[in-house]
């Protein structure tokens, strides 16, 4: 059979109860005491401790003031974005893909860049509110070179399954082949030219009004590809 839990029992004759009463008034008195100090203590320290509270407050404002700039800042930037064709001719890929990123951003696509190896056809990627995911291939190109039909289906194949976009975008400062832009308006892959690339980019031309492109989210439709 387990023991039984013991039990406190009362104090019991006198010699017990007064060595209860001595042990509970000796606690009391420690507690008195405890607290005593603990208020001592708090009053001696509490300009440095409102110094702390008030530098730890300052502080954090200084942050948020920063970055409630650092994003005005980079608004206001954004908002006056204008690159010309010489300055994309002069870039090599990833820059190519960064600028488009920013030129996405001022129409009001905040965008990331997402090239590189296994991108799966989409180098940035940008979301609109109204618009919808817009996924944008991007091909830099030296002077006279040309983009082919290729691209296009590659787009066409992973815009959809892959990204779930509801407008894919082939985007070159050169030019394209007469197949790739026929393909591309026939399947629904909008396609960015030299020429349209400079009236987007150096013009101030929304990405949008450029290409028509529908405020109404048609999702699925680059589900199958062609």
């Amino acid at each position: 059979m387990g023991r039984k839990p013991s039990r406190l029992r009362r104090p019991r004759g006198a010699a017990e109860i007064l060595s209860a009463a001595v042990v509970a008034l000796a606690v009391l008195f420690l507690a008195v005491r405890m607290t005593t100090a603990a208020v001592e203590a708090l009053k001696e320290a509490w300009p440095f401790a409102l110094a702390l509270a008030l530098s730890a407050g300052a502080f954090g404002a200084w942050r948020i003031a920063r970055a409630v700039h650092g994003r005005r800042r980079d608004a206001e930037r954004l908002a006056v974005l204008r690159v010309t064709l010489a300055e994309f001719d002069a870039m090599d890929d990833r820059q190519f893909e960064c600028a488009l990123r920013d030129l996405l951003a001022r129409d009001g696509w905040p965008a990331r860049r997402v090239g590189g190896g296994g991108d799966q056809a989409a180098d940035v990627i940008g979301d609109h509110r109204q618009r919808g995911r817009i996924v944008v291939q991007a091909k830099h190109t030296r002077a006279g070179g040309k983009v082919g039909s290729s691209v296009m289906y590659a787009v066409k194949g992973t815009a959809g399954p892959v990204h779930r976009a509801d407008h894919a975008v082939v985007v070159t400062n050169g030019t394209f082949t007469r197949d790739a832009t026929a393909w591309g308006d026939r399947h629904g892959i909008h396609w960015v030219d030299r020429e349209r690339l400079r009236r987007w980019a150096e013009g101030g031309t929304a990405l949008h009004e450029l290409l028509g492109l529908s405020a109404r989210i048609r999702r699925g439709r680059f589900k199958r590809a062609a």
